[in-house]
Parts: C-alpha cells; structure tokens; sequence
C-alpha cells in the first residue's frame, strides 16, 4: 500500500496538488446502498481540501492508474473482476491498471452487502461492488475530460476517451492520462448524478478475457504473509491441545529454551507459543516441550458417537426453517412415503497455505501483515485483546494461498493468537506459522450433518409432500453475521428448495459440541444441495421419469434454474447412449445468487471403483464480467466439491481428530480431476458470485452419475466406492 492512500485512509481526506509529482487521486462518496449521499462538488484546491470519500483510484504522472481493491484476492479474481469494472468506465488500458489492497478501514471499503464492515466472503465482491465501482471509474474519467476540455477551451461532449488517451479531434489535441492529472486533480469530484455510465451493449472489457491482475504467483513474485521479512522479526509455533476442551496444566520448557535459536517460551490462550529466529528453530523447540494438559473438561466422543446421536435427534421436531402447506399431515396420508437419510463428516479447508501472520505490537497500536479476509472484524478482536481503538490496529493486507473460508473466522482464531504472542514481545514483529498438521489437527472445520428427508408422489408421480430434518452444529450462531432465531446457513439451499410442490417443511436441530466450526466453501449449500439433488432423482426415479424432464416440470416458475438445467442437458448431449459401464447425472442449484447446474459422466470398474470423466456446467451469474475467471472458479469449485465425494474426511477418536496431513487428510489429485467443459448463460442481470456456487452440485451429480451405472443410492459421503 502506497504512503499515499494510507494518509487518505487514516485521515478520510482527500489531498491533492497540483505540482506534477501528485498525480490525480479520485475519492468518490458512497452510501451503503451503493448511492452518492454527497450532492455537493468537493471543494478540491491546489492546496488540498477535506474531503469525506472512499478511495479507489489513483493515476501517477508517469500514466499508472492505482485501483485500490476493498476485497482480497485469495485466487477466485476479485483484483482482475473488480479493476475491470473501474477500467470499463474510466476507459482505462488495461495494461496502465495496477491493483493494490485497501487499508483496513471498515467505513470507506465496506462490503456494501454487509455494512459496515470490510470483508471477503460469499462470493459477494462483484454483485456489491458493481455499480460502486463503475461509478468510482466513470468519475474519474469525467475529471479527465472536463480538465482536458477546460485546458483545451473545446465543449467536453467532443472530447473521447481511449486506452487511456483523451483527444479532441477537431483541436487535434492529445493527452494521456499521466499528462492530465494536475489538471484534473484541480476538477470538482462529480456526483453520481452527474455520471453516465456505459450501456451493455458499449463495454469493451466487461465480458472479455482480460489477463489477471494478480500477476506474480508462477514467478514467485506475488508476496504472501510467508515471504514477510521485518527487522529482527522473530519466528513463533505454538503447541495446541490434542483434544477440544484441553487445556495447559503445566509446561517443562527448559529443554527448548536451551536449544541455540530459541528466545522464549509462552504459555498463551490456545497453548503455549515457542518464540525462535527461525521456523525450524522454533518447530524442533516446540517437539521438545513437556506439556501436562488438562483433559478434564476435554471432548471425547468419537464421530461414530455423534452420528449416532444426530440419528436420534433427527426423529424429534426441531425448529421450522420453512413451511408450506401441511406436510406432517400429506405424509400421513400418503399411501407410500420414500424415506432417505444422509450422513456428512467434518471436512477441513485444507487451503494450500496454512495460517500465518506477522503482528508486531508497540506502545503506539499494533501493525498486522495478513491475507485478511474480514479486516474489520480482525481489527476488532484486536482492539479488544490489546484495550485500544480499532484505529490504532493497521492491517496490511497481502495475497492468501486459499481460504475457502478458513481465513474469514469470525473469532479471529490464529490472528488473536499473532497478537497475543507479539504482545509477549512487545516491540518485535512475530511471524506466527502453523503447520499442514496444526491446521489439520486444531483447524476449524466443516460441521458434520444428518439429514432426513421424507417424501410423497402424488397420483401422477409427482411431489406431494417434502419433509427434511437437518441435525447440525451452527456456523453463524454468536456471531455477527446471525440474525434471527434459525442458523440459516445450516438449512440454506433446502429452506429455499425452488421445486414446486404443496407440502414442503424443512426443520433444524441446533447441536451444540466444543468442536469448532466454521464456514466452508459454499457453507451449508454444500451439505443440502447433496441431499435434496439426490432425494429429487430418487423420486423420479420412483416415477419413472427422466431425471432433467423431471426436474423441469417442477422448475417452471424458476426460469433461470430452468435455463442452466436445459443448457447443461444439452451441452452434455444428455439422453445419448455413453459406453457400458457409465453413467451419467445431473443436478441443478442455486447459492449466492447464481444459480448453476452440472452433469456428471463416471465410469465404474469390475472392482467398483469408479471415475470421475466428465464434468458438463452450466452457470448464469448475471453480467458476466471476465468468462476466464469465471470458468476457472467453477472449475476450481467442482475440483473442491469432488474431494469430499471422493477422498476428504475429518474423523474423531475419543475426542481427537485421526488426520494429521494430506497423506490422510486427502484431496482430489490432479490426475483424479475429470474434463470440466463451463458454459456461461448470457444475460444482463447484475453480476453475482463465482467463487463458491460451482461446488455445491457437483456432489450430488456425481452421486446420481453413479446410481444411473450401479441402480444403488448413496446416502454417506466420502463414496469410496460405487
């Protein structure tokens, strides 16, 4: 982050001069709401004046334009999706566009869907920023052309803006837009009624495969929290309890502190922290603790033990997440009800970069060097632990290598406890660094879940009556983000079930377990898409229907669920007969606002292993602002929805958790990963998100894939075997 935009941060001004070395720095006031609440022209003079703004784009005299991006780039393209909008409508080149992040500042680079508060997740960044971001470029581009036609005394209606170049062609007159900033930093910020933005049919980089902006990561250039390097920063492990619940009782640590290296011992909130000049230091230290825990009040089921308990609860009433009609009543006047129950494991996140953080607490505040995905939440748990304002908490803001959630926790986990090393070495900068096996061991998790669901066909095969019972432990209960009186999160993608049917009750059990639990990516939908797109292909079947055909006649008032089941039916040439042994399946859902839908080939061997071939999606998620990134994010999604059909699972024994690495903790492999072939659904919608919808149905397709081969129904994920 450039000295610069951190003194428009810090001081929620805008500072601009007119000598050449300035440049044009554009604030642009924002509601929540995405509109200008500041009807009044700024008051910017050479001199500089306050100005109230968030910040997004700044052009150097050397014709660099600085985009400032609210949202962190975790590899799903927010930097490349977000600066094409700005670029679009500032007729920017995109070769003159750099992205950096935002400071930390919860009331200037809010996520506009959640208020005010700055942050990453569910796959959001496009769909709030859409407009927020046009605008923030259609502004700057005005102060532009009304510098350059002031300058040249031409009307600024004649003047056109290309790849950054403004001209005027009856003058002959050209500038870039380096030539032009100490001009333009002297324009009035205009409001948004003064902007006119593109229509559809005149974007020039919306709906192109424009290159990325995240560039650096296969040259080893790209900077993550791992390649920070401070003066005399010191490095920290900790030991965490083997089960949930432990706690320290005692620690011998004198054979570490011996060890060459090793600057301290640390008994802290979640275990006790080795301080060393190195990782390795630090590690070996650590083997060589004595630690005592305290398992008094540690968890020890086993998730045999839990599953079992979740059987049981499932056949109580639990709270109502939806009700229409009366299915209770329909069931029990049903002639035949079909009854199926699912069983989900914990999952890990598994990102390829575990947690790490650099904190380096002082007198003054603290300083943080974190891929953070929810800054101001961070920042909060900070200012508490620490007993100072959130302001005096800075956060820089780096790459991450993954997260599919695991950095958005909304206890701050593994940054509180940064912070609560550095504050043992107050002054020092600490980079803390897990391992594969303390993320896998004492990470957070996907919760387990049961469901049930019961059903009914009426006298024409279709669904008269639906009846889901989930049985769970929350993520969003006790944090910010839960409202209401139901964990909607748990029940979403079957509270919100599109199929047109008159009886449909969906209910949840609220477990609360000391497992900790987090979102996951794609949260609940990941769990509830499984069962109700297989639940769905099991009553067609028991109608002797066609499972698309089956799907559409109950999907006739959801048109855009409709358009991506037809478009993926048909790119996957479905109905065409496919080699002796394989299969084939489909599922359609909706997460986030985009709705997606998948078939599924497979192949099944003598032995009954089966493959994965073949992977057809169909996705419609508005505009669609880059096609490159958005088939890559769905293919990264079904890679990471297959590894819990296939491979991944998170046990416990007696309270622990059995895996340890990726030798036990698997993930698909590239050579399991099958053709993906992406088709995107044109449409002038709003943008909505990509990040996280196309792992939901591929579990389910690959399940119903299979019961087309095998005529078996898979009920427990991971499938090991067909």
């Amino acid at each position: 982050m450039s000295e610069v935009m951190q003194t428009i941060s810090r001081r929620s001004f805008l500072k601009l001069s007119s000598t050449a070395g300035a440049g044009l720095a554009l604030g642009v006031h924002l509601s929540l709401s995405g509109c200008s609440e500041n009807k009044e022209p700024s008051k910017v003079t050479p001199e500089g004046t306050e100005f109230s703004a968030n910040a997004f784009v700044r052009i150097d005299p050397d014709n660099t334009v600085h985009l400032v991006m609210k949202h962190f780039e975790m590899g799903q393209g927010t930097f490349t999706g977000l600066a094409t909008l700005i670029a679009e409508e500032l007729d920017a080149s995109w070769d003159q566009v750099v992205c950096e992040s935002a400071p930390a500042d919860g009331t200037r680079y809010n996520n506009l869907s959640w208020g005010p508060v700055q942050g990453t997740g569910g796959s959001s960044a496009m769909n709030n920023a859409f407009m927020q971001m046009r605008r923030a470029g259609a502004a700057a581009r005005k102060m532009m052309v009304d510098a350059a036609a002031g300058h040249w005394g031409v009307p600024a209606e004649e003047i056109a803006v290309t790849n950054g170049v403004v001209s005027h062609t009856g003058s002959g007159n050209k500038a870039t837009f380096g030539e032009l900033t100490g001009l333009a930093a002297l324009m009035p910020v205009p409001g948004d009624d003064s902007l006119t933005l593109k229509q559809p049919e005149d974007f020039k980089l919306i709906g192109t495969k424009l290159p990325r902006k995240d560039k650096g990561k296969t040259d080893g250039t790209a900077k993550f929290t791992q390649d920070v390097q401070l003066p005399g920063m010191l490095t920290a492990v900790v030991a965490h309890p083997p089960k949930f619940g432990a706690t320290v009782k005692s620690v011998d640590g004198s054979q570490a502190r011996s060890m060459a290296g090793v600057t301290d011992v640390v008994t802290i909130s979640s275990g006790v922290a080795v301080v060393a000049s190195d990782y390795w230091t630090a590690k070996s230290a650590r083997d060589a603790l004595k630690i005592d825990w305290d398992e008094s009040n540690a968890f020890t089921q086993s998730s045999d033990e839990i599953m079992a308990s979740y059987r049981a609860m499932a056949d109580k009433n639990g709270e109502v997440g939806r009700s229409d009609g009366d299915a209770k009543k329909a069931l029990k006047q049903a002639e035949e009800v079909i009854e199926s129950s699912y069983e989900f494991p914990y999952l890990a996140h598994a990102a390829m970069e575990p947690m790490n953080c650099v904190a380096q607490v002082t007198d003054e505040g603290c300083e943080l060097w974190n891929a953070d995905q929810i800054p101001t939440l961070d920042q909060g748990g900070i200012a508490v632990m620490l007993g100072i304002q959130p302001d005096k908490v800075k956060i820089n803001t780096l790459y991450a290598g993954g997260s599919f959630g695991r950095r958005a926790n909304p206890k701050s986990d593994y940054v509180l406890e940064a912070v609560e090393i550095a504050r043992s070495q107050k002054g020092t900068p600490v980079k803390m660094v897990w391992s594969r096996e303390d993320d896998t061991r004492a990470g957070y998790f996907r919760p387990m879940y049961f469901h049930k669901i019961r059903g009914a066909l009426d006298d024409k095969g279709m669904p008269l009556a639906w009846y889901q019972t989930v049985v769970g432990q929350p993520v969003l209960k006790g944090t910010p983000f839960h409202q209401g009186g139901i964990d909607q999160t748990s029940v979403e993608g079957a509270s919100t079930l599109p199929y047109q049917m008159p009886n449909l009750q969906v209910e949840l059990h609220t477990v609360t377990l000391p497992v900790t639990v987090q979102w996951w990516r794609s949260v609940g939908h990941t769990h509830t898409a499984y069962s109700t797109e297989t639940f769905i292909d099991e009553l067609a079947a028991k109608a002797g229907r066609d499972p698309v055909e089956y799907r559409s006649e109950l999907l006739q008032n959801h048109p855009r669920h409709l358009g991506v089941l037809k478009l993926a039916a048909e790119k996957a040439d479905w109905g065409k007969p496919l080699p002796k042994g394989w299969g084939r399946g489909i599922a359609v859902h909706e997460s986030f606002k985009s709705f997606v839908a998948q078939v599924a080939e497979v192949s099944v061997d003598d032995s009954g292993n089966y493959r994965v071939e073949r992977v057809v999606c169909a996705v419609d998620c508005g505009v669609a602002i880059n096609p490159d990134v958005i088939a890559a994010q769905m293919e990264g999604g079904i890679g990471y929805g297959l590894s819990p059909v296939m491979v991944s699972e998170i046990t416990l024994d007696k309270g622990q958790v059995a895996q340890s690495n990726f030798h036990d903790y698997q993930v698909l492999r590239f050579n399991q990963m099958p053709k993906v072939e992406v088709h995107i659904v044109p449409s002038t919608e709003p943008p909505t998100g990509v990040g996280e919808p196309g792992t939901p149905p591929i579990a389910p397709a690959v399940a119903n894939a299979l019961s087309a081969v095998t005529g078996k129904r898979y009920y427990k994920l991971p499938i090991t075997k067909a």
